[in-house]
C-alpha cells in the first residue's frame, strides 16, 4: 500500500457557502490587494525565506483577503526541530499556519507548478514530494529525519488530502517515523475556518475543485476567520502511536494539557 496514497475525500458538493458574500466592489479590491502582496513577495527574492519577513507576508495575504488570523490555545513549550502536523482542510492552512509559525513545508509536488505560488513555495524552502511515487518514501523520510535533526522544524499535512471539516481522514503514519528516527517533538495544530462565529466550509479545496474558483469563493466571503490551535508537543517511538496521538488532538479528543493563548507579535 502506498503510504502518501488517499482514500475518496470530501468532493466540492461538502463546500456550504451560506454567510452572505461582500459586495462585488470589495472582491475587486481583496484581488488588487492579494496582487500587490504577491508582487511584492516576489521581489523579496530569497529573503521572504527570513522567518519575521514570511510571517509578515503571510499575514498580508490573509488580511489581502479578508481573512480574520485568530488562535487558539498554545502550550508553553515551543521546540524547534519539530514534527508539525495539521489537518487538511484548503490551501490556506499552510498561510494560516506560516502567519503564526514560519517552518518548512512539505507539500505535493503539483504546488511547486502553481503560478506565482509555486515560486514563492520554492524561495521559502518547501520540501516538495510525490505521493505516488513509493520508491521516494525512504528517501523522503531520511530527509525529513535530517532537518528536524538540524533544528529546522517542518509541516506536514498527513492526511495527504483535503477534507472539509477538521474530523475527516486518518493520518498517514510515514512522516512520524521521521520524528522517530530524529528524536523529534511531534507538535499537532488544528486549523478550522468559521463565519460570522459558526463553522465554514467555504475556504475548503476539494477533489475536483480548481484553485480559481477556490480563490473566488474566499475573496467573496464576508466575515470569514482561520483559527490556529497548537497543541502540546508529544514524544515516542512507535510511528503508529504517534500518529493516532497526533490526529486525537487535532480532532480534540485527547485530553488537554496545560495551555496558554498564541500571542500573534
Amino acid at each position: 500500500m502506498n503510504p502518501w496514497s488517499v482514500e475518496a475525500p470530501c468532493t466540492p458538493d461538502c463546500v456550504r457557502d451560506t454567510s452572505p458574500r461582500v459586495p462585488l466592489t470589495e472582491s475587486a479590491r481583496r484581488y488588487a490587494a492579494l496582487t500587490h502582496t504577491l508582487i511584492r513577495s516576489v521581489a523579496m527574492g530569497e529573503r521572504i525565506a527570513d522567518p519575521h519577513t514570511l510571517r509578515t507576508q503571510a499575514r498580508a495575504v490573509l488580511d489581502a483577503l479578508g481573512v480574520r488570523l485568530e488562535s487558539g490555545p498554545t502550550p508553553r513549550e515551543h521546540t524547534r526541530g519539530a514534527l508539525l502536523v495539521a489537518n487538511h482542510i484548503s490551501w490556506l492552512d499552510a498561510v494560516a499556519l506560516l502567519a503564526v509559525e514560519p517552518v518548512t513545508v512539505l507539500a505535493k509536488r503539483e504546488v511547486g507548478q502553481w503560478p506565482v505560488v509555486g515560486t514563492l513555495a520554492r524561495r521559502i524552502g518547501t520540501r516538495f514530494i510525490d505521493r505516488g511515487a513509493v520508491r521516494e518514501l525512504p528517501s523522503v523520510v531520511a530527509e525529513l529525519a535530517a532537518s528536524l535533526r538540524s533544528g529546522r522544524s517542518v509541516l506536514v499535512f498527513p492526511q495527504a488530502t483535503t477534507w472539509c471539516t477538521v474530523s475527516g481522514g486518518r493520518f498517514r503514519r510515514a512522516a512520524f517515523q521521521a520524528a522517530v528516527d530524529a528524536g523529534a517533538p511531534v507538535r499537532p495544530m488544528t486549523v478550522d475556518y468559521l463565519q460570522r462565529g459558526a463553522p465554514s466550509t467555504v475556504a475548503a479545496f476539494l477533489g475536483g475543485d480548481d484553485f480559481t474558483t477556490s480563490l473566488r469563493r474566499v475573496a467573496a466571503a464576508r466575515g470569514l476567520s482561520v483559527r490556529v490551535t497548537a497543541h502540546p508537543a508529544l514524544r515516542g517511538t512507535d510511528r503508529r502511536t504517534l500518529a493516532a496521538e497526533a490526529r486525537a488532538a487535532v480532532r480534540g479528543t485527547r485530553p488537554p494539557a496545560h495551555a496558554e493563548p498564541y500571542v500573534l507579535a
